[in-house]
């Protein structure tokens, strides 16, 4: 962090700490004014903060990253969602250069063959389209929660990203999948109907599969490799 930042981590943690979700997201839209913004993948956790945002008239940016590769039930979602909060979320693509170059040069599945190549995939899709819609902003919200993986359950819920250079801030980082669907159900939020068939975690839909009774949270993302703390890099712990 550099020294002309005026909030410290520590200090900025002081401010939200003991506040609600929705006191600790307004106060962060207070802070940094026209510079908090939200990536929401439209699955179960980020239409949580979405209906925090949108239900209570935070002034906090919302956008999501089209891979171009997304489930029909994502995109149905999205346009719920649109419709329900009277929005517009702000859909950043990847380059078309750099797709097309990947797609002629090693074909439409070459995340299959090699980590490298998947995250080669990862970086063109949603990487380099995530920098862009962070580029000029202070605060990055997420929908992350600890109990999704085991590198997860080691972040806190305000950290520094140097990569970014920006305050990352996970509002439901304490919840449960059980506190997570409570909340859905109880507020009648807009959800991505492939939960209801076992997707926990829902990606692009070369690299998602529903997970079995038993089975890691992370399983059924890139579910062909052998790694239990798989990451696209969109978070780099």
């Amino acid at each position: 962090m550099t020294t002309e930042e005026p909030h410290t981590l520590e200090s900025l943690a002081g401010q939200l700490r003991g506040l609600s979700n929705i006191d600790a997201l307004r106060t962060l839209a207070e802070l940094f004014p026209g510079e908090v913004i939200f990536s929401t993948s439209l699955g179960y956790e980020d239409q949580i903060i979405t209906d925090l945002i949108l239900a209570n008239d935070i002034p906090i940016k919302i956008f999501t990253l089209d891979t171009g590769r997304m489930f029909s039930e994502t995109y149905s979602v999205w346009k719920k969602t649109n419709d329900r909060y009277d929005t517009k979320i702000v859909a950043y693509f990847p380059k078309q250069e750099m797709v097309e170059s990947l797609m002629t040069g090693k074909g439409p599945y070459s995340m299959y063959d090699s980590v490298e190549n998947r995250k080669e995939c990862c970086f063109i899709r949603k990487i380099e389209p995530l920098n862009r819609a962070l580029a000029g902003n202070k605060v990055w919200i997420t929908g992350i929660r600890a109990e999704q993986s085991p590198n997860r359950q080691t972040m806190t819920q305000l950290e520094w990203d140097d990569a970014h250079h920006l305050f990352k801030f996970h509002p439901l980082m304490d919840w449960s999948f059980d506190d997570v669907k409570q909340y859905v159900s109880e507020n009648n939020v807009p959800y991505n109907p492939l939960h209801d068939r076992g997707f926990v975690s829902i990606g692009c839909q070369p690299c998602t599969r529903a997970i079995q009774p038993g089975e890691d949270f992370r399983a059924g993302r890139w579910w062909w490799e052998d790694n239990s703390k798989k990451e696209c890099g969109l978070h780099v712990k």
